[in-house]
């Protein structure tokens, strides 16, 4: 059963505006794939999805 997400990620008056970023990395030594999810500013994201965050 899939989750459904119900939480904002926005809270009123304080400006900032967040997104969920999910980002997948394999392992050198498996071979397997995991997946990484952060908050993040919408002003980070691209930091976020090139790994620098």
């Amino acid at each position: 059963m899939a989750k459904k997400v119900v939480a904002t990620l926005k809270v009123a008056g304080k400006g900032k505006e967040f997104s969920k970023v999910i980002t997948m990395a394999k392992s050198p030594r498996t071979g397997a794939y995991s997946f990484k999810e952060a908050i993040v500013a919408n002003d980070n994201v691209k930091d976020a999805i090139a790994g620098k965050l």
